[in-house]
């Protein structure tokens, strides 16, 4: 059977550590040729040299939060490899703030990362594929949290919000060009990022994953894997005419209660 992204160029933004880091080896595993984005260079050499061996892999130092560096990892993609066929959006900002302590400082910061950044990436990639007339695929990491969220995570559950409406509503607007646009609402997910979020702001010791899974329906948190799994489905064509979806990718059941 045939890989599921065969000769696609794929550009994951925010995909040196992670997440990212998973979807991108998915897609090197699927046949892609990868880019990914990331603020710190040393960090994206590594992965680059650890999956390297799985397919042609380079990264973008770009900073999601600056909109010349974010469209600009899309010109680098284009100018390296003539196109970008589908673009993942999974870099994220989850710092803590609530309505009452959340400074327009902080506020400012999450929209940036987490919403003006996807905005003109997807504005980047977009405009390439259309230039061409060639069909292409988008998926927005997004959060369980975009369906309110924690009060702790104010301005980030806003901006996440805001990635979701905007996920349905280029999906509608490029459904023509054969543009598809969906997206993730992924719940706790076991990551190196997350791991240090819980240690610096929720005093989490070492335990804190075999707590976090005991009290899980399935016994255990997601895993990038699995997600990064879902991801390259929802990239190809494998996923036929599925676009505006917003899938919640989680062991809760919104709606449901006890």
């Amino acid at each position: 059977m045939e890989a599921l992204l065969t000769d696609r160029v794929v550009l994951v933004v925010g995909g040196t550590a992670g997440l990212g880091a998973g979807i991108a080896r998915a897609a090197l595993r699927e046949g892609a040729s990868v880019v990914v984005t990331g603020r710190h260079a040393h960090r994206a050499e590594a992965l680059v040299e650890q999956l390297s061996g799985l397919g042609p892999v380079s990264f973008v130092v770009a900073d999601q939060a600056d909109v010349a560096q974010a469209q600009d990892a899309v010109a680098q993609t284009v100018a390296r490899h003539g196109r970008v066929d589908c673009l993942v959006n999974a870099a994220g900002l989850t710092t803590r703030g609530t309505l009452l302590d959340t400074t327009p400082e902080l506020f400012d910061d999450h929209v940036a990362v987490n919403l003006r950044g996807p905005f003109f990436t997807m504005q980047a990639a977009v405009a390439d594929m259309v230039g061409r007339g060639a069909p292409g695929s988008v998926v927005n990491i997004i959060t369980m949290s975009s369906h309110g969220g924690q009060p702790h995570l104010a301005a980030y559950s806003a901006t996440k919000a805001g990635l979701a409406g905007l996920t349905k509503n280029v999906a509608h607007a490029h459904r023509f060009d054969r543009v598809r646009v969906n997206g993730l609402n992924i719940g706790w997910t076991e990551t190196e990022g997350e791991d240090a979020i819980q240690r610096r702001f929720h005093g989490a010791g070492d335990d804190w994953v075999e707590r976090a899974a005991a009290s899980s329906p399935m016994g255990r948190l997601g895993q990038v894997d699995e997600i990064a799994d879902a991801v390259v489905f929802l990239l190809s064509d494998r996923s036929g005419v599925v676009t505006g979806s917003v899938i919640d990718w989680d062991q809760t059941v919104l709606g449901a209660h006890d």
